[in-house]
């Protein structure tokens, strides 16, 4: 028996991945039945985009100051896009104020959160990598991530669930009941020095989130403005851990290059770029759905994003789309069957919504006809992709029809090229049909 592997390359070489998936035609005219091998693209005569995340926020910023760009539902706040860039600035110029330079790796670890976002700005505005770090993590798995990446700092939340971030990390460290912030000095951990706990509450060895947002000076907040002229697109800016299905989790280092462009094609597939759009986003943040797909169309398209609360609850979804009057919707299928099987479900007006993303697993075609005619999302796509590439590779378009959104896994996103391959890397035919054990090719 051959194992295929399929391969993608978004916009220069990733590391392979092997997934059981259904490749249909292309975006261009020629049909299924006409190809021979299993080898596909997406056209585009749209170009890629060569610009910095940090830089491409600011050019929103310039363009619509006085947007409204987030809110969470949960604490009720809400910032523009002027007052967002003013206080990643600021956390900006306090993590170079600590001593953290660029390619600098910055861990965070918890729930959706404002400090989540002004986090994942900050680091790529003063040019510094972020670690996205499972929330649900346990000590092991937390030291196995800070340990394979060489943290140098992490951002923690205090609590979430049933999980106290605090009392996990002194478990590992236990050198901070004695350390000056700033100052650890771990055996475990030899790399990391810098201790960040979200909240009002002070814990030995660490700073205050606020202490370290007002650490910056005049200089540093130059310093950062400055630094938007020097940083690369192709810089690593991100490392985002997989899910381990294959044994340990597996960090996989993203440029900004990577992950914007991903967005904006993306995007563009949703009609973001004509029409306005605010998000309804349950999905976590630490995870590349919510990261790439969510937060991103913040710069990328001056998108309004809503967080309903800090990890998924489907009340809390529903009332945000209602109340916020969202016009997409973002979830894997279980969280859209919670939505849809809630018994407050018909208190709740989604007229406002036409589109969004489900990824994540196949959607049951049921669940996919109410999703379309219940929650009014006729034009909703589904997207796929893997984590080592950026991560969406194929997404449906909002016109296809029903059957065609459930059954396969779209057509190719813009730029993106794809084969399937048996285990001696040749390309094999159209309508070859093998199980396998998906496995994970080197370099391709």
């Amino acid at each position: 028996m051959f194992k295929p592997k399929c391969c993608l390359r978004y916009l220069h070489r990733l590391q392979g991945f092997a997934e059981d998936f259904k490749l249909v035609r292309s975006c261009s005219s020629v049909s299924r039945a006409k190809l021979q091998w299993s080898y596909n693209h997406g056209p585009s005569d749209v170009p890629l985009r060569g610009i910095t995340i940090g830089k491409q926020l600011q050019n929103q910023v310039e363009l619509n100051p006085d947007k409204e760009a987030l809110v969470f539902c949960k604490t009720g706040i809400r910032r523009t896009f002027s007052q967002l860039l003013d206080e990643i600035d600021s956390l900006a110029a306090g993590l170079l104020a600590l001593g953290l330079k660029r390619g600098d790796r910055v861990g965070i670890w918890g729930p959706n959160s404002l400090q989540w976002i002004l986090t994942q700005y900050a680091t790529a505005r003063a040019g510094l990598i972020l670690v996205n770090i499972n929330p649900a993590y346990l000590p092991n798995e937390l030291e196995y991530v800070l340990s394979k990446v060489n943290c140098s700092a992490i951002i923690a939340d205090e609590v979430f669930k049933d999980q106290n971030y605090y009392e996990m990390l002194f478990q590992l460290l236990p050198e901070l009941a004695s350390s000056k912030p700033g100052e650890l000095h771990s055996h475990l951990l030899p790399s990391l020095k810098n201790i960040i706990m979200m909240g009002d509450n002070g814990y030995p060895g660490t700073y205050k989130f606020s202490d370290v947002m007002n650490a910056g000076s005049d200089k540093d907040k130059r310093k950062i403005v400055d630094l938007q002229t020097r940083l690369q697109f192709d810089d690593p800016i991100n490392i985002q851990f997989t899910s381990g299905t294959t044994g340990f989790a597996k960090g996989a280092t993203l440029t900004h290059h990577n992950i914007l462009n991903n967005s904006y094609f993306t995007g563009r597939r949703l009609d973001y770029h004509n029409r306005e759009t605010r998000i309804c986003m349950p999905v976590p943040l630490y995870h590349c759905f919510g990261m790439v797909i969510g937060s991103l169309m913040m710069p990328t398209y001056g998108s309004c994003v809503v967080f309903p609360s800090p990890g998924f609850d489907a009340k809390a979804t529903l009332k945000a789309a209602d109340k916020e009057r969202c016009t997409s919707m973002y979830g894997v299928p279980t969280m859209f069957i919670d939505m849809l099987n809630h018994h407050d479900f018909p208190q709740f007006d989604l007229s406002s919504l036409y589109t969004g993303v489900m990824a994540g697993s196949p959607c049951p075609i049921e669940t996919m006809q109410q999703v379309i005619n219940k929650m009014n999302m006729h034009e909703v796509t589904v997207c796929y992709g893997t984590t080592e590439t950026s991560p969406v590779t194929y997404q449906s378009f909002m016109d296809d029809d029903i059957k065609k959104r459930v059954s396969t896994i779209g057509q190719p996103l813009d730029h993106v090229e794809a084969k399937v391959v048996d285990e001696n890397g040749d390309i094999v035919a159209v309508g070859t049909q093998e199980s396998f054990v998906p496995v994970v090719s080197p370099q391709c």
